[in-house]
């Protein structure tokens, strides 16, 4: 029995294969905005649109005009032809030569004897020449030679008569010819730009409600106020912005009824804790308190890391911070460690973040980077797009199923790192938590000198 797969491939067929590959193939070569596609959208219709009434035009109306005029022309040419042959003699051709002028428009002129010139190359694209001979073959047939190439507005015709004279015919080109088609297609194409100004106007009109609303998501993704930013164009796009601004006023009373819910505990233990602290301290020297003041010191920086936890979620204001001074600040702090700490900033030396929150959050995985290992190294490239910081040190590092782990708050880690006595396990998940409260993230990786590296990635 056949299984699915193979039913689905005798279904589908090489016809869908290709058309597969096609929509790949113009997937990767539209344009991906929408301003753009909404473009093609009125552009391409309007095109085949024109070119399908231009080609029906030109194979219809220009070239039965063109015939008709042409036919027109030849029949007055059989006439003075008709004219010449009745009336042979010289007196009777300067008639026929002022009756072609006066009354036909047509200059003519009647040489002796001779060869007409050899035929000349035809014009490519040009319909006189096709119908003017059809016309002449069919209606005078006799031997003859046209030019319609020489000047523009002019079209010679020489016709060998038959006691071999050659009559010579000057005729205007817009006798023979519909030369007035060009102001159809220039009406046309002045009309398609009009209405395309128009539409593209019009478009960047309905465009530029969502471009603000996007530019608003990704501002509050990194943690900045768009204070400014109110719903505006068509219904739909107005809904948009309206769920987005309750979205983001439900996410902003959520946090802050975290960091209040965290401050106000944090704040309410430790005043218990303080006064643990002066009773045990009233109680004097006794060792056998000495675990207990132990476990008192340890609560209270857990309530420092709640405290720090907290700050973290505080709404900052976004300013400028310079990479080179939080790396004297790195550098310095490496000091107080004892540790050797080589730092390179790649790009603008200015960022726009919240200036306390990211020092902070650098500053985290720094110090987990000095408790561990002798040596760290940490590099900052900032382009147009992206600021990418790596934190990279020789200690212990983390095994790979336990680096999720460790960004859980109070998560502690004793396998492969030594267990700090000062360490309260909240210090990664505020990094985390920094970064994307930022619009990027915190990961962490092997690092090149044999420990952990740490890297934060944050749009720009």
């Amino acid at each position: 029995m056949a299984s699915f797969d193979s039913i689905r491939r005798e279904r589908t067929g090489p016809a869908d294969g290709a058309w597969k590959r096609l929509t790949r193939w113009l997937r990767r070569r539209l344009p991906i905005g929408l301003y753009a596609r909404s473009l093609l959208i009125v552009i391409i219709p309007m095109v085949l649109l024109q070119s399908v009434v231009a080609f029906v035009f030109m194979e219809r109306h220009w070239q039965l005009v063109t015939q008709r005029l042409s036919a027109a022309v030849t029949s007055d040419i059989a006439a003075i032809v008709d004219l010449i042959t009745t009336f042979p003699r010289d007196g009777d051709i300067d008639q026929v030569v002022r009756i072609a002028r006066e009354q036909l428009n047509l200059n003519i002129a009647v040489e002796p004897g001779g060869d007409l010139p050899p035929p000349r190359p035809k014009p490519f694209f040009e319909i006189l020449d096709q119908i003017l001979s059809e016309e002449i073959s069919n209606q005078i047939r006799r031997p003859f030679w046209i030019d319609t190439v020489g000047n523009s507005k002019i079209v010679e015709i020489r016709i060998k008569l038959d006691d071999g004279r050659i009559l010579r015919v000057y005729a205007r080109r817009n006798q023979a010819y519909a030369s007035n088609t060009h102001i159809f297609l220039v009406w046309m194409v002045g009309a398609s730009l009009v209405l395309l100004t128009i539409a593209i106007l019009f478009l960047r009109g309905q465009i530029r409600p969502i471009l603000a609303l996007a530019s608003a998501a990704e501002s509050f993704g990194k943690g900045q106020k768009i204070d400014d930013f109110a719903p505006r164009g068509a219904e739909e796009i107005r809904r948009a912005g309206l769920a987005f601004i309750l979205m983001r006023e439900r996410i902003e009373r959520q946090i802050e009824q975290r960091t209040a819910m965290l401050t106000g505990v944090s704040h309410d233990l430790r005043t218990i804790l303080t006064r643990f602290k002066l009773q045990l301290a009233l109680a004097g020297n006794n060792p056998d308190l000495e675990s207990l003041n132990q476990d008192v010191e340890d609560m209270q920086n857990m309530l420092e890391g709640y405290l720090a936890f907290a700050r973290g979620e505080a709404e900052e204001d976004v300013g400028e911070l310079k990479l080179s001074d939080l790396m004297t600040r790195l550098a310095a702090e490496a000091e107080l460690y004892g540790r050797t700490l080589t730092t390179s900033i790649d790009g603008e030396d200015d960022i726009r973040v919240r200036p306390a929150a990211f020092t902070r959050l650098v500053a985290n995985l720094a110090s987990n980077a000095y408790r561990y290992a002798n040596s760290v190294r940490i590099e900052a490239r900032h382009s147009a797009k992206w600021l990418t910081i790596t934190v990279d040190d020789d200690g212990p590092g983390i095994p790979e199923w336990s680096r999720e782990d460790v960004f859980k708050p109070f998560f502690r880690l004793d396998e492969a790192r030594n267990l700090d006595s000062s360490g309260t396990g909240l210090g990664l998940a505020i990094a985390r938590d920094i970064a994307r409260s930022h619009g990027g993230n915190v990961t962490l990786g092997d690092s090149p000198l044999g420990g952990l590296r740490a890297t934060v990635r944050v749009p720009t």
